[in-house]
């Protein structure tokens, strides 16, 4: 990573904890697109990786001391992210470059995804750019290799301006709606089948965000009321993460 792997940022820094929020509650966008990513045959993003708060405490510090540093390889379940971090400490002993972690959502200071050579989120990263200078911004940009959007905007989703419909769902659940269909009539077992975890295809699409696939498994007879072992149903999930395209599938 070009960018430093810690920042301050005080309870009284408004703008760069609003970029914390936004990026938690847009969260579900990064991991709809990695989703998609980790069923392409040919890979389409360069990067996609979330910036983390670590935090410990030390007998010296009155407060703890806090680092924000990018993981990578991210899986989600709905509530908690498990991922590599690829940065190496500035002060922290507690977590190294390369270990596994699992973190709540709660933890996200930020994420990028990088689709031919643009940027998606970095919600921290336009905060902190706002208060450079220009020939720092500059270099800030040259380091990344990257053109940031101007004026601190933020995109969420590949080709949002163009195609504002694919905030709703994404283009590859639509185009896959086909194959999807022939895929559960192969293998009909596949529909109420649940992992070790409880979780079922209907938790995983719908945490996914992926109306059409939901739309399929519930007209194929998957059960609304399963849960996981974690005790939630997939309209749990529609619910807490805000899928709100989702919700009224689940009413008929």
């Amino acid at each position: 990573m070009s960018e430093s792997i810690s920042f301050s940022a005080s309870g009284e820094d408004a703008a760069m904890i609003a970029a914390f929020k936004n990026a938690q509650d847009n969260f579900k966008y990064f991991w709809r697109e990695l989703s998609w990513e980790y069923r392409r045959i040919i890979p389409a993003l360069s990067m996609a990786a979330v910036k983390v708060a670590f935090s410990q405490r030390f007998d010296d510090e009155d407060e703890p001391v806090v680092e924000h540093m990018w993981i990578n390889e991210i899986d989600f379940d709905g509530d908690t992210l498990t991922g590599t971090l690829i940065n190496t400490p500035n002060e922290l002993t507690n977590v190294n470059n390369g270990d596994a972690v699992t973190i709540p959502v709660s933890q996200i200071s930020d994420w990028l995804i990088i689709f031919d050579g643009k940027p998606y989120g970095g919600y921290t990263m336009q905060v902190m750019r706002a208060n450079m200078e220009e020939e720092e911004r500059t270099e800030h940009d040259e380091a990344w290799g990257l053109t940031f959007p101007d004026n601190g905007t933020v995109y969420v989703i590949l080709n949002q301006d163009e195609k504002p419909e694919n905030l709703e769902e994404h283009p590859m659940s639509k185009n896959m709606e086909q194959s999807f269909i022939e895929f559960l009539q192969q293998h009909p077992a596949e529909v109420t089948r649940a992992d070790e975890e409880g979780y079922t295809l209907l938790h995983r699409e719908t945490i996914a965000g992926n109306k059409t696939s939901v739309a399929i498994l519930l007209q194929s007879g998957a059960d609304k009321e399963a849960r996981n072992n974690k005790g939630k149903t997939a309209f749990d999930y529609a619910r807490q993460l805000n899928w709100q395209h989702l919700i009224p599938l689940f009413s008929k």
